[in-house]
């Protein structure tokens, strides 16, 4: 049977016949594993991602997490599918073997992921912010910290989470209040209050491991003041059992349109209602230096911004392939032309529109996934690669994530929306998946970064960075790909068309940073991430196309069929967007409050 969750063909396509993850085997790091140990991970995560993830996807999302003034509930189903999902060892499937990891490429660790975000986000949620909670402890921990809080992470014994916004600062993380004073033992106490915290109370595990950006008596103000901290919700005793409840209360669940099954919670520290030792304050022990914490706390942002496209491409590619199977089976009308009404109606994906519909959601998740599993290889070559080569795979890996994040979070979800439109009225109905995932969804444009604040990132700070070097990087891979095309008839007239907006790209962005006025530049940094992600996208099927060139067999002719339509309906859409860049629209800019 066809899984609805993720194409297990297009996964391999991509995995071996494009990102060529053979090849990584021959790397010291993943010198024991091949092709079987690669695909044998794959069936274990499709099959527990089938039987235990997806079996209780919509019993999680009628079944809200609540709270009773003591205690988090949530329906028991939850706790069995991560215990699973830890015993298997995938909680630590890409770590080093020395904590109990599988050493698997980044690329391959997270084409298994994309199948629990595609069936269950709300339960993949809490081993997602597990790991990037530990990967950040691992590079900048102690090793009594790693030892403490990592492995029974990587057991599954203990999750994490990330504590940066605030019910007053949201994401202007320059303007957090809460604060961290020195104890006389070493360790810190900290007060406060962090608000939109996922994962952040539960029963799931034995220990909550969080990790806090607070302020210290002394810190300049700014970004330039903030540490980060581990807070524990339970303290370690010195033989390593959970010991006593540190000053750490839940003030209540954030109730939400999707994502339901993930705890989204309000916390405060050191309000007192617990005082180990007798003094108030949640007890913490900080990370690295002092006055660094925001840029260690980048480390799990930026792995979870990748992953939050990654997941926003999952869910748009599940929806996708519910109405595909809904599209061949739902007979209705009759195709034009043939208007005799004694003949029996059509499934619906004869019809023309029902075909732009289901093309536009393919070429969008096929991208997402493509663009998330490149990041990822580029992961794998950061982590494996010296000298000039790891530079060249951070400086790319850096450009890439705004829009890794960004760029599925808008387009996967319009797959969702799409989906919704292909099923009609059912698909507004909760007897349909579809209407949950795009729920879902929704979420993934704003955490993590908005898809504003990504493109101030990318328009204020990554094209510009180490003198453009960065984007120079990237245009030039683009260039290289569409040189390739330019050698296979059916592809040089789309490698033409990238390369126009390749060059009209690079000349608006000189333009913008060279106009003498700031305010101006990025007073339409959004529109700049469309354009550029959707010219990113576009390599990325070329790319793609290039990979299916020369291939029969229908899956191949769908690659090829779904990139032609991303460069006949979606890269045109660059050139007015491009146009209002170069034309240094003031509009927004110049809108004052009272006009409204």
């Amino acid at each position: 049977m066809t899984s609805l969750i993720l194409s297990r063909r297009d996964i391999e396509f991509m995995l071996y016949e494009w990102l060529n993850a053979e090849s990584l085997v021959a790397l010291p790091r993943y010198a024991d594993h091949s092709r079987e140990t690669f695909d044998a991970v794959l069936d274990l995560s499709a099959e527990i991602a089938t039987e235990h993830f997806a079996s209780h996807n919509k019993k999680n999302d009628a079944n809200e997490p609540w709270f009773d003034g003591d205690v988090v509930h949530m329906i028991p189903e939850v706790k069995a599918a991560l215990d699973i999902f830890a015993e298997a060892g995938l909680i630590a499937a890409g770590q080093d073997y020395d904590l109990g990891g599988m050493q698997l490429p980044t690329l391959v660790e997270k084409a298994c992921f994309a199948w629990f975000l595609a069936a269950n986000v709300g339960t993949a949620a809490y081993p997602f912010l597990t790991i990037g909670n530990a990967n950040l402890l691992l590079t900048y921990g102690t090793p009594e910290q790693k030892q403490t809080w990592v492995k029974p992470m990587m057991d599954g014994r203990f999750f994490g989470t990330m504590c940066l916004s605030e019910p007053q600062a949201g994401s202007s993380l320059a303007d957090i209040r809460t604060r961290a004073e020195p104890d006389n033992d070493g360790r810190y106490r900290v007060f406060g209050n962090k608000m939109w915290i996922s994962g952040g109370e539960h029963s799931l595990s034995e220990n909550i491991v969080h990790l806090v950006l607070a302020r210290l008596p002394d810190a300049p103000p700014g970004v330039k003041g903030i540490s980060l901290f581990i807070v524990p919700r339970h303290l370690i005793e010195a033989d390593g059992t959970v010991g006593e409840h540190n000053d750490v209360v839940l003030a209540g669940l954030n109730h939400k349109m999707g994502y339901r099954g993930t705890t989204n919670t309000l916390l405060n520290f050191g309000e007192g209602k617990f005082t180990p030792e007798g003094k108030s304050g949640a007890v913490a022990y900080l990370v690295g230096e002092a006055n660094k914490g925001l840029s260690y706390m980048f480390h799990m942002m930026n792995e979870a911004r990748i992953g939050v496209g990654l997941g926003a491409a999952a869910l748009g590619y599940t929806g996708y392939l519910h109405a595909l199977e809904y599209a061949r089976e739902r007979k209705q009308g009759r195709t034009p032309g043939a208007k005799d009404p004694s003949q029996p109606a059509v499934a619906i994906i004869e019809h023309t529109d029902v075909k732009r519909m289901l093309l536009a959601q393919k070429a969008y998740v096929e991208g997402g996934l493509g663009l998330n599993l490149y990041c990822a290889r580029l992961i794998d070559e950061e982590r494996t690669s010296q000298g000039d080569d790891k530079a060249r795979a951070t400086l790319l890996l850096d450009m890439l994530t705004p829009v890794a994040k960004s760029w599925p979070s808008q387009w996967c979800l319009e797959a969702n929306n799409l989906a919704i439109q292909v099923h009609g009225g059912y698909g507004y109905t909760r007897d349909y998946n579809v209407e949950q995932f795009y729920r879902d969804n929704r979420l993934n444009p704003i955490h993590e970064g908005t898809h504003g604040i990504q493109a101030l990132d990318l328009l204020g700070r990554k094209v510009v960075m180490q003198g453009g070097l960065g984007l120079d990087l990237l245009l030039d891979l683009i260039q290289a790909t569409t040189a390739q095309a330019s050698e296979v008839a059916e592809l040089a007239e789309s490698g033409a068309q990238l390369d126009a907006v390749v060059y009209r790209l690079a000349d608006v962005t000189r333009k913008l940073h060279t106009c003498g006025q700031p305010a101006l530049t990025m007073a339409n940094a959004a529109v700049y991430l469309e354009a550029f992600g959707h010219t990113v996208v576009a390599w990325i099927w070329l790319e793609q196309m290039l990979a299916a060139a020369g291939k029969s067999g229908d899956f191949y002719a769908g690659k090829r069929q779904a990139g032609r339509w991303y460069f006949a309906w979606e890269l045109p859409r660059t050139e007015q967007w491009l146009n209002l860049l170069s034309s240094l629209d003031d509009t927004c800019l110049t809108m004052r409050d009272n006009w409204f």
